[in-house]
This record gives structure tokens, C-alpha cells and sequence, in this order.
């Protein structure tokens, strides 16, 4: 039988802690088999509590209590009482010094919450709730202490560190040491941070903008230490960048970042001490892609930049989680346009946004940025709260100004430094900073959903006016069944036959001395708006949304005309990429037509028209060669699929391969050249320009291996043989795993075996080679993810593997893992169930394909619900699971 639902927490419950801890003096004994932890805390009444509390209830899990004391006096067991997850303590005073000491088990702490064991190294992991299982605590972000930390352990572990600054170390007899550190600022303690392992690091040093030297250190394991100089390189970039941009210095003395192989997330910004997955600090040529090295670019400076939004200023409450991490992603996001291509960078989130954070608003687990309740908090770290978030910091910013968004993120920082605040205190600064009106602007915080926006439009030739006609609306969740009107910008332009055309939007003045008058941003603040231009002199085509200036879903009657025009014209890029993307939806709505009218897809064509705007996208030698390739690629299975209204899984499939294999064949003379013109010999550069020299040639290489061609395929052999970075070797492995030519496939079976034979010891490298074999499309690849469970590469217990395998599987493949007979599924819940006792966060997540269940077809709609069924049949289900599984089935 089940245990009872777990309790849902609700924003609205929200109180003040009844005590704050002053100080905390932590001293972490770590032993073989156990770990000992001393916490002494200076507590007092809260003078905002609403009444003097007589008792204290600190959060637990996990803990053996060995003893505890209050002010000196032992207490027995009628001072205090337990409960499932708590420790109250009876007739508390107004100020007093408690000291529990606690056992617990790193080494067989599979969720990685808390202190846990890997590999060489004991480490941490406490955001969101992960500081209860180290010891007793006010486990929540408004309780903000002084940290001073002492580590003991074996000398087989030399590496002892902890948040802050050191102030002593040295020998504890018996072949063990310590180390002591303490932390100046006050910090809740979920940024609380502790490893102890063997380990070896790069140094480096940073002079701040007013003199002061900071000591950079990155830890690693041994075997890695040739990897850690492009995050080095990152880390310093990101330090000046948020001088520059943000006006803000570094506050500690040291700064370090260390690189661990088991861990749920990406990276964490524990204070001063920052824990990364490996997979997003270590990097170099020979074993990381073009992608990996930007993923550390933008994964160091985000948790860089988090010293400030996120631990100088803190969340009041895990409600709040967008405050710091919708802020910090904007954050990151900037600085990686800043370092590259600023379109690129546009397009590369707008992609993910739109993929994944569209179908999240659509979903069971649809949610405002800032939630009104939870059961699990870590279910809430989602695409919702970093990237929906992060795009409604981008519209502030628009709405603003750049020189007034910078007055109001000072007045936020000086304002609130210290102190544990709320989405409301951060908007209410750039509102006083700005002196703009930002109330209806806060309903992007309170309202889930995607807004969708239907535009109409009149020209009068007699009047040469042009009237666009906008009407906003967002669909019913079930928190909320009417949204109110939202404010959102959007940017805009004019194209004539010749290009963009000035605006002269009535009732309001040209911009002429900071642009030419041909881009401006219209407010909508109603449910339906229409903003009327004058002197337009022919019937233009609009261009909307340019930059995506908003997270919404934009709906305008374009011709493939309009559509070629500004692909070729507009001065927006991000406008250009999205027009070849709607050009590219066009084609594939044709190709499932025919599908599902059960024609032949075999000699699929496209008009000369469509082929000809592809054409003149690959030879306008203005264009970056990165934005050529993202013009190139079509709309993935994925965005098609959000965009349904019931998912037709096969229809999409080849359909879209049906319009890839066309384009191939129309363009095989151009995609040549492309790839024939690119030196392979060229030294290895993780520049921009070298990045989209790169991408532009492996999108030839994929659009070509489609054709068949022997050459070609031979080609593509010879790239995985000889090339001298690994982003060529897995371009090439992965076109060779997925070509259904019995030449390629002979080729692929060489090729995995010489890449795991050659980089067997490499985790991050195995875990390519895991995910290029799971995302294979070709049949029966479900199969062949059973049999790799088995392999030696595979560890269940290590997140990366999971994600890299069945994450890959799930997630990446459906066609495999939508097969009708619904073995994907059972695959699929197989796995959740198994780690759901193991680690609940990985298995949650993993979550994620089954939770779509109502948008498919009614066959597997309800395969997909046996499977949601039969996991929420399971005893002891975790709340991370419990949560998930309850609101898809509801």
C-alpha cells in the first residue's frame, strides 16, 4: 500500500523564519565508511516574526543524531521530538548556541544530495534542500549565516576546501589533516560548498578594476588537469565582462571551481567554491566538440556571474527561483553574444526556448516563472524558470533601455545586497531606477502559458497607411482560466521591394538620432491593439518579432514570397533565420500531407522557387558561415511536433528526412563545394569564426551522406579517420551511424568499435559515443540501448551516463522510442522505477517524454498512461516522482 500523497507547498503559506542563525561553525570529520559533523549555531528570536517562538524545528534526513546540547546543557529525549524530516527542540530562549552532531554515509549516498562520495573525492551538492542531509539546519534560503568550516580527513585526500577564505591548516595526527575556512558574507546554506579528495589544479590570477589580486584555481582530477585551460580562459573573461557590463567586482580572496564526474546538475555556485559536472568545465580539442567548448564558455560564466544575482542577493524563498536563475541566464546569455556571434547566440536560445520551454507551457507540469506551489522544489528547476525567465529579464531590458536597465540592477545589487529578496523587490528596482510603470508587466511572473499573438494588416494605397492589427491571447491552465492582457514588446520593421523602409508610426515620433528609423518596438498592453503607420509608399511585408523580442507564438498569413524576401532582405538576422525556418515548415507540411494521404514520399520534390532561396542563402558570402548552416537546417522533429496539435510521429519523421534528401539532391553541387573548399589540416580553434567554418561544412557533409554517394560516404569515413578535433569525428560518426547505406553501416560498425577501443578512458568522450548510438534513427535501436546497459562504458549510478544513454534514447529518438508497440515506454518506465529508489532527481527528470502523453495519437496515449499508471502503482515513491506522475495523470 502507498504511503500518503506528500504535502504540496503553497507560496501563499510563506512565513518569516521564527529564529536566524548568526554564525555557523561547522567541523566535518570524514572517515572511511562514515562522516562525522559538529554544527555549532548562534540562533535568535526573528523580531519579524508575528510571534516569540518557544521552539525550534531545524530540517533532517538521513541523520543520525549522536548528540545535542543548548547552551552547554546536554538535552535528553523529552527536550525534543522528531518527524519525518525535522528536529524540534522544546522551550527555546531568545538567544542561544546549539551543538548537534550528526553521522552520516557519504559513500553510500546515492542521490548525490548532501555530502556524497565520487571517485577520488568527497564532495557537496546542497541547492535546493541537500544541506539537511549533512546536518540539522534551518534548511531554507531567507536564513542567512557566516560560515566558518573546519574539514578533517586522511592525507590520502591533500585537497580540503570549503567556502570563502583559508585562515589555517595542518596536521590532526594519525596521517590526517584539516583545514579551516571562513566565508565573510552571509549565505543561506544551500551555496554551502566541501571537498576533500586527491586532486590537482591550475592557477591563475585576476586584478579586479579597483587593484585587488584574486587567486583562480580549478581542481581536477590528475588524468585531467590538460583540460581546464579554455574554463581558465572563460572564468577571467566572464570576471571583466561583469565589471564592464554590470559594475561588479569579486569579493573573496580566491576563487575556485572544482570538476567532480557524479552530479545532477550542470555546475553550482556555491560560494567562492563553485562545483562543476566535469562535462561543463573540461575541454580541449581531441576530446570536446565546438559545442562542449561554448556549453563551458557559458556554463563557467553563469555560475560566475551568480556571486552576485543569486548569492550577494539571495532568494527569500524557493517561489523565487527565477529571480536569481531567469537573471543569471540573461546574464550568461549576453556575455556568450558578447564573446561570439550575437545572432547565432539569439537563435541558439530561441531554438531551445522554443522547443522545449513551449512544450513545458503546454504540458501537465506548466507553471508561471515564479510558482504558486510545489510538492518536490528540484522539479522546479526547470525550462520555465531559467529560460522563460531569463527571456522575460531580455524584455525588461528592451522595454528599458540599456542605460536604464544598467541604473536599475545598480539600485537592485546596492539596494538588496545581503539580503534574501523576491522577484517583486527586482522588478520594483528597475521600476524606481526607470521611472516606468511596470505593474502589468508583472504578470509574466504570476501567468504560465505560452501568449500567442494573431496579427492582421491593411494597406490603403490611396492613404499610404499601413494598420497592423495585433491581438493577444494565452490559453487556460489550470491555476488560472482567464489571463489578463500580458505587456509585451515587440520589435519591428518594414520590408519594401528594396529592403526596410522608415517608420512613421502615428501619434508618435521618427527615431532619427539613434537609428535610421527603420526598427522600433511596439508596446501591446491590450487584448487587441492596432498601431497605424504613415508615408509608406508601397505594400510592405512586416517584419515581426525581430530579435524574438518576446516568448510568444506569432501567427501572420506570410506567402513563401513574403518569406523569401526577408530571408534575403531583412536587416534583422534572427528575422532571416526565422523566415528560412517557416520556409522550411512550409515544405514539410506539404511532404505530411502527401504522407498521410499514403503517397510516396520516394522523389519528393521542392519548387524552384524554395530551392533557389536556399541556393542564394549558400552563396551570399555576407552572411556568418555559422548562420548559413542554422538557415540550412530544418525546423527539428522536435519544434514540429510542439506545434501539433496531435503528433503524428511518423508523418513528421520522413517527412522532414523526405525534404532533407530533397534539398540534398537540388543543392549536391553546392554542398560540395562547401565541403571540398574546407582545409581538414587547419590547426584546431575554438573561435568563433573557426566554429562556424566548421558547422557550415558538417551541415554539407549531413545533407550529402543522405545522397548515397559513395564519394561522399567514403568522404565521411575518411573525416572520422583523420580528423583533428573530435567536433569532425562525431559529425562524421554520427552521419555514418545514421545512413541507412550498407557501405556507411559497414563503416560505422569499424568506426565504434576503433572510437570506444581509443577513448574507453575518457568518461566525457565514452558518453558521445553512448548518446550517437542511442540517437540513432535507423530500426531496432531500442535494442541496441538494452545491450549497451550491459557494456562496461555504463554506470547506472552516474547521471552523466544516464542522461548520455537512456536521456538520449528518450528523449532524442522518436522514432525508436514512439514505437507503436509501445516498448519505448515500458523501456522508459522500467529505468524511472529503478532510480527512483536511487537517485529520485535523475529519475523525475528523465520523466519528461511520458508527461506528453495527451498530445499523441489514442494508441499511444494509452500505452503511455499504463506506463504513468504503473509507476505511480509503486510503493515508497519518491516526491520528485510522485509529483510528476500525479499532475500528467490528473
Amino acid at each position: 500500500m502507498n504511503a500518503p500523497a506528500p504535502k504540496t507547498i503553497y507560496l501563499k503559506d510563506y512565513q518569516v523564519p521564527d529564529y536566524l542563525i548568526d554564525t555557523t561553525d561547522l567541523n566535518v570529520d570524514i572517515h572511511d565508511g562514515y562522516t562525522l559533523v559538529s554544527c555549532m549555531l548562534a540562533l535568535r528570536r526573528n523580531p519579524a516574526a508575528k510571534q516569540a517562538a518557544t521552539e525550534l524545528t531545524l530540517q533532517g534526513a538521513d541523520l543520525e543524531l549522536v548528540s545535542l546540547s543548548l547552551d552547554g546543557r546536554l538535552l535528553e529525549e523529552g527536550d525534543y521530538t522528531f518527524g519525518e524530516e525535522s528536529l524540534t527542540i522544546f522551550n527555546t530562549p531568545e538567544t542561544f548556541t546549539l551543538i548537534t552532531i550528526t553521522k552520516i554515509k557519504p559513500e553510500s549516498n546515492t542521490s548525490l544530495e548532501g555530502l556524497y562520495r565520487s571517485r577520488t573525492m568527497y564532495c557537496t551538492q546542497c541547492e535546493a534542500e541537500g544541506f539537511r542531509k549533512i546536518t540539522y539546519y534551518l534548511d531554507r534560503p531567507d536564513v542567512m549565516s557566516e560560515f566558518t568550516t573546519k574539514v578533517i580527513a586522511d592525507k590520502k585526500y591533500p585537497v580540503l576546501l570549503s567556502n570563502g577564505n583559508l585562515i589555517e591548516q595542518g596536521d590532526a595526527g594519525e596521517e590526517r589533516h584539516y583545514a579551516i575556512w571562513h566565508d565573510p558574507f552571509k549565505k543561506p546554506a544551500y551555496l554551502f560548498a566541501l571537498v576533500a579528495g586527491d586532486l590537482a589544479h591550475i592557477e591563475d590570477s585576476f586584478s579586479t578594476s579597483s587593484g585587488r589580486a584574486v587567486t583562480l584555481r580549478i581542481f581536477v582530477e590528475p588524468k585531467d588537469l590538460d583540460k581546464c585551460d579554455h574554463a581558465m580562459a572563460s572564468l577571467k573573461h566572464a570576471m571583466r565582462w561583469d565589471e564592464e557590463v554590470y559594475g561588479r567586482e569579486y569579493d573573496l580572496d580566491i576563487f575556485m571551481i572544482v570538476a567532480v564526474d557524479d552530479f545532477n546538475m550542470g555546475a553550482m555556485e556555491n560560494k567562492g567554491l563553485n562545483i562543476f559536472n566535469t562535462s561543463c568545465v573540461l575541454a580541449k580539442p581531441e576530446t570536446t566538440t565546438d559545442v562542449g567548448f561554448q556549453r563551458v564558455e557559458g556554463v563557467v560564466a553563469h555560475e560566475y556571474f551568480h556571486n552576485w544575482s543569486g548569492n550577494r542577493v539571495t532568494c527569500r524563498d524557493w517561489f523565487q527561483l527565477s529571480l536569481k536563475e531567469g537573471f543569471t541566464v540573461y546574464r550568461d546569455s549576453e556575455f556568450s553574444a558578447d564573446m561570439g556571434s550575437r545572432t547565432v547566440k539569439r537563435v541558439e536560445d530561441v531554438t531551445l526556448l522554443r522547443t522545449l520551454q513551449f512544450a513545458e507551457d503546454a504540458g501537465p507540469m506548466a507553471h508561471p516563472i515564479r510558482p504558486e506551489s510545489y510538492i518536490e522544489i528540484s522539479n522546479f528547476y526547470t525550462m520555465t524558470v531559467y529560460e522563460k525567465g531569463a527571456e522575460v529579464i531580455r524584455m525588461l531590458a528592451n522595454l528599458l533601455g540599456k542605460e536604464n536597465f544598467r541604473k536599475g540592477t545598480d539600485l537592485y545589487f546596492d539596494r538588496h545586497d545581503g539580503q534574501a529578496v523576491t522577484t517583486e523587490d527586482f522588478v520594483t528596482a528597475l521600476a524606481d531606477a526607470s521611472g516606468r510603470d511596470l505593474s502589468q508587466f508583472k504578470r509574466w511572473y504570476s501567468q504560465a502559458g505560452t501568449p500567442r499573438l494573431d496579427v492582421t494588416d491593411y494597406y490603403d494605397e490611396d492613404a499610404q497607411t499601413y494598420s497592423l492589427t495585433i491581438k493577444q491571447s494565452c490559453p487556460p491552465t489550470p491555476e488560472c482560466q482567464n489571463k489578463l492582457p500580458f505587456h509585451i514588446p515587440i520589435a519591428m520593421g518594414l520590408l519594401g521591394s528594396a529592403g526596410d523602409l522608415p517608420l512613421y508610426l502615428q501619434g508618435s515620433q521618427p527615431d532619427f538620432e539613434t537609428s535610421d528609423n527603420t526598427h522600433r518596438v511596439l508596446e501591446l498592453t491590450d487584448a487587441e491593439q492596432t498601431f497605424v503607420f504613415e508615408r509608406v509608399q508601397e505594400k510592405p511585408v512586416p517584419s515581426l518579432l525581430r530579435g524574438f523580442s518576446a516568448p510568444v507564438k506569432l501567427n501572420y498569413a506570410y506567402s513563401t514570397r513574403d518569406l523569401i524576401l526577408l530571408m534575403s532582405r531583412d536587416s534583422d538576422g534572427f528575422s532571416r533565420w526565422e523566415a528560412s525556418q517557416q520556409l522550411g515548415l512550409q515544405a514539410i507540411s506539404a511532404a505530411m500531407a502527401a504522407y498521410q494521404q499514403e503517397r510516396s514520399l520516394d522523389g519528393f520534390s521542392l519548387s524552384a522557387q524554395l530551392v533557389d532561396a536556399y541556393r542564394r542563402v549558400l552563396q551570399d558570402a555576407s552572411l556568418d558561415q555559422a548562420m548559413v548552416a542554422y538557415m540550412l537546417t530544418l525546423p527539428s522533429e522536435a519544434y514540429i511536433s510542439e506545434l501539433a496539435d496531435v503528433i503524428d510521429v511518423e508523418a513528421i519523421h520522413y517527412s522532414r528526412q523526405a525534404v532533407r534528401k530533397a534539398l540534398a539532391n537540388a543543392l549536391a553541387d553546392d554542398f560540395t563545394r562547401i565541403y571540398q573548399s574546407y582545409d581538414h589540416r587547419q590547426p584546431y580553434a575554438a573561435t568563433a569564426d573557426a566554429i562556424a567554418t566548421r558547422s557550415l561544412k558538417n551541415v554539407a557533409l549531413a545533407y550529402l551522406m543522405l545522397i548515397h554517394d559513395e564519394g561522399s560516404i567514403r568522404a565521411c569515413e575518411q573525416q572520422y579517420r583523420h580528423g583533428n578535433n573530435m567536433t569532425d569525428v562525431m559529425a562524421a560518426l554520427t552521419q555514418l551511424v545514421n545512413s541507412e547505406a550498407p557501405l556507411a553501416q559497414e563503416y560505422s560498425l569499424a568506426a565504434l568499435a576503433d572510437f570506444f577501443g581509443r577513448w574507453q578512458h575518457e568518461s566525457l568522450v565514452v558518453n558521445q559515443w553512448l548518446s550517437v548510438q542511442a540517437g540513432c534513427q535507423l530500426p531496432d535501436t531500442l535494442s541496441r540501448v538494452r545491450a549497451l546497459l550491459q557494456h562496461s562504458a555504463y554506470d547506472g549510478k552516474n547521471p552523466n551516463k544516464i542522461r548520455s544513454l537512456i536521456g538520449a534514447f528518450c528523449n532524442g529518438n522518436a522514432i525508436n522510442f514512439h514505437s507503436g508497440n509501445g516498448e519505448g515506454y515500458a523501456f522508459l518506465a522500467d529505468q524511472i522505477i529503478q532510480l527512483n529508489r536511487q537517485n529520485p532527481q535523475i529519475a523525475s527528470r528523465l520523466l519528461t517524454p511520458l508527461t506528453k502523453w495527451k498530445k499523441y495519437d489514442h494508441v499511444r496515449q494509452q500505452l503511455m498512461k499504463a506506463q504513468l499508471e504503473r509507476i505511480r502503482a509503486e510503493p515508497e515513491l519518491s516526491k520528485d516522482v510522485f509529483e510528476v506522475v500525479s499532475k500528467s495523470l490528473a
